[in-house]
């Protein structure tokens, strides 16, 4: 073969190539807004017969009557999803740290395959320790102690759960996280005085704070989506919880538990296809809010 065919022969594998790479590129760039069309296109009906302060802002919720107020299942989702957060957070910020920078090397070896294992245990399983651990331990001593009955069956115990089952999703990636960070950055702040907790304090954690918030959007997304372990424990209440001890009624349970089931009523296609579209705009309004702060942290700091 001559090498004006060889050096054609490449331009074409190069342009092949490119344009393969062009087209999974574009397939990943529309599936999220495809998503987002096709959910309003199905749940628009519901829109034109209730208003959208009352479909969005309502409590009523009676699809027999027609009238579908989603505002307890958007409370119940917010507050089991956020006292989620608020319990595995600080846990996978400080257990990263100190696999990373205090423990010793094979600690870290050991911890990879039980992390990995907790984050491959399908959820029901989750759900069903939940029913025989979490629940019992609410309603018996938890709520008791400060003062509340419960059947267990609560915020409380749905966001315990939630949590466990978040923590080693977010604690792998703020493993790796912690490990960019450079050793020069550590070795600079010991070699000045400060202590290790204090390098840790001011040097780590500064430099990997973008890579946390992300972490932390990451473990929210993944949180809010959850559905079998959590409507397991949660009560499926219709109602606005006042505290973590009320029984709740998120989004996904929703529709996990009504979805094929209910679709000879009129509209309740259209109410479930809009559970899944508030789902959908809070992950994706919450991840804006990430990026925007990471950004305004790489600003500040550059």
């Amino acid at each position: 073969m001559k090498l004006s065919d060889l050096k054609i022969s490449r331009q074409l594998r190069s342009k092949l190539h490119n344009k393969w790479m062009y087209l999974c590129f574009a397939v990943i760039l529309i599936l999220a807004p495809a998503l987002l069309f096709g959910l309003y296109i199905k749940s628009a009906p519901l829109f034109e017969q209730n208003g959208f302060s009352e479909v969005i802002f309502s409590n009523e919720w009676k699809p027999l009557s027609g009238k579908f107020g989603f505002l307890s299942f958007i409370l119940s989702s917010l507050w089991v999803t956020i006292l989620a957060l608020i319990l595995s957070v600080p846990v996978c910020i400080l257990t990263s740290i100190y696999l990373i920078y205090y423990a010793k090397g094979f600690v870290l070896k050991i911890m990879h395959p039980i992390i990995d294992i907790l984050a491959g245990i399908p959820s029901v399983i989750y759900g069903v320790w939940g029913i025989l651990m979490i629940v019992p331990m609410v309603s018996k001593d938890i709520a008791p102690f400060f003062g509340y009955e419960t059947t267990g069956f609560s915020i409380l115990s749905g966001a315990i759960v939630l949590a466990v089952m978040i923590i080693p999703f977010m604690l792998n990636i703020l493993i790796e996280i912690l490990r960019t960070v450079p050793e020069g950055l550590i070795e600079s702040s010991l070699s000045l005085g400060a202590s290790k907790w204090q390098t840790i304090k001011f040097v780590v954690v500064k430099k990997a704070l973008p890579g946390i918030v992300s972490s932390i959007g990451l473990g929210l997304s993944r949180a809010f989506g959850e559905t079998i372990a959590v409507l397991m424990v949660v009560g499926n209440v219709v109602q606005n919880p006042t505290n973590v001890f009320d029984a709740g009624y998120p989004l996904p349970a929703l529709i996990a538990n009504n979805y094929g089931e209910m679709m000879s009523i009129p509209m309740y296609d259209s109410a479930l296809m809009l559970a899944a579209l508030i789902l959908f705009v809070i992950v994706l309004i919450f991840n804006i809010l990430s990026r925007i702060l990471i950004r305004r942290y790489e600003i500040k700091v550059a």
